[in-house]
């Protein structure tokens, strides 16, 4: 083999070819994940600046595009002069504070006694769970008729127990919210039952059998081992519950349609109704990023909270 055939064959190849071949690379990996963000931008960044566009509008749906009449703030404006939307609000906010404190307390104090005391443990999961799995649409149904004001099981034990007058709860302006509450509670405590015990499965044993040497009694281990081990998971917990919580529709949809007189309405069911009832689109995309913000504001302190207590 002559001196020049082997100076080429051990020859580095050009700085041109390697990056051609990079780009080519890059080329192949984006084509790969283009479906991807094609989908990601259609589906979800583009109706969000859509939205916050039409915020800033008045629309009436059925006028089409052409309709667009551009108003700035006012929207904004309007909304904390609406006294629907701030009973609407309220109702929100007092929904969170009665469901989700509710929701977690009883989930870990049911998982901690699943999790250590229960035979059977299989099917206690499974039986708290399976409303969470169910259709709420059936759920509510179910409930519906537990709730009738004067053949309902719920108020034959009322008064049976001596209560002459029961609720008439989804008809009563006092108790339709509380209702919904009810219900809610039970719908979600099965998850979050499983999310509990998938976080106590993860705490070393060495821990419990270290305290009871030590003399710890059961809830005393369950304060000073289970809950603060638990911190991340009750992290998770506090920000899916409360984003849910805001986001409470269908259950409202079917029982009570927001009624009687506004007591059930929340921020989800008054933005479907200003929408696709009375086709105000640029009012409801004003109410929908308000309640992003709201959202975002109540995730942003639990996470500043939850941090301060790791770091401390």
């Amino acid at each position: 083999m002559s001196e020049s055939a082997v100076t080429r064959k051990t020859a580095k190849p050009a700085a041109g070819t390697y990056w051609t071949r990079k780009r080519r690379e890059q080329l192949a990996g984006w084509l790969f994940i283009a479906p991807e963000v094609i989908g990601m931008l259609v589906i979800a960044v583009f109706p969000l600046l859509f939205s916050l566009f039409l915020s800033l509008t008045e629309w009436n749906l059925v006028g089409g595009l052409s309709a667009i009449n551009f108003v700035g703030l006012d929207n904004f404006i309007e909304l904390f002069r609406d006294n629907r939307f701030l009973l609407a609000l309220k109702n929100n906010v007092l929904f969170t504070v009665g469901t989700v404190p509710v929701t977690m307390l009883l989930g870990v104090v049911l998982s901690a006694l699943i999790h250590k005391k229960l035979y059977a443990k299989t099917f206690f999961k499974v039986a708290f769970f399976v409303p969470y799995i169910c259709s709420t649409v059936a759920i509510a149904a179910v409930w519906q008729a537990l709730y009738h004001p004067s053949k309902g099981p719920v108020n034959q034990i009322l008064m049976q127990l001596g209560v002459s007058e029961p609720p008439r709860w989804l008809v009563d302006t006092s108790f339709s919210l509380i209702a919904i509450m009810i219900i809610y509670v039970w719908q979600l405590l099965g998850y979050q039952m499983i999310i509990f015990l998938a976080g106590m499965t993860n705490i070393p044993e060495e821990l419990y059998e270290a305290a009871t040497i030590d003399g710890a009694s059961g809830i005393g281990q369950f304060r000073r081992i289970t809950l603060p081990l638990l911190g991340p998971t009750t992290f998770f917990l506090a920000i899916t519950s409360t984003i849910s919580s805001f986001k409470i529709f269908d259950m409202i949809k079917f029982l009570t349609g927001g009624g009687p007189n506004y007591s059930s309405t929340v921020i989800v069911y008054q933005i479907y109704e200003e929408g696709f009832e009375r086709f105000k689109m640029g009012y409801a995309s004003a109410m929908s990023w308000v309640l992003f913000l709201i959202i975002m504001l109540v995730t942003s302190i639990t996470w500043v909270t939850q941090n301060r207590k790791v770091h401390y």
